[in-house]
C-alpha cells in the first residue's frame, strides 16, 4: 500500500478521517502494517500491500492471527481494546 492512500481512507464502520498507520514492512509500498481509528479503535491489517477494510461482520479470526503476529508493534491499547479482535483476556 502507497502512504498517499491514506489521504483517501476513512473507517468503514464509523466514517472517521484520517486514519492513523502504523508500517511493520516497508520498501518502495507498506508490504505488513496496521490502520487504525483512533474514534473507534478499530484495526485492520495490510497484509501483502493490500489493506483489508471490512466491516466487522466479514472479518476473520485470520486477523487476530495477523495481531498475535505482529504484537509486539501493535499499541497497547489497540491489543487490549481494538475491535473486533483483541488480545485481552475476554477473547
Amino acid at each position: 500500500m502507497k502512504r498517499w492512500l491514506m489521504d483517501l481512507l476513512a473507517c468503514p464502520i464509523c466514517k472517521h478521517h484520517p486514519l492513523e498507520l502504523i508500517a511493520f514492512e516497508e520498501k518502495e509500498a507498506i508490504a505488513e502494517g496496521v490502520i487504525i481509528c483512533p474514534v473507534c479503535q478499530r484495526w485492520y491489517p495490510i497484509i501483502d500491500e493490500v489493506p483489508h477494510m471490512l466491516p466487522d461482520e466479514l472479518r476473520a479470526m485470520e486477523d487476530l492471527q495477523f495481531m498475535k503476529k505482529w504484537k509486539g508493534k501493535f499499541p497497547e491499547k489497540i491489543l487490549k481494546e481494538g475491535k473486533p479482535f483483541n488480545l485481552s483476556a475476554k477473547t
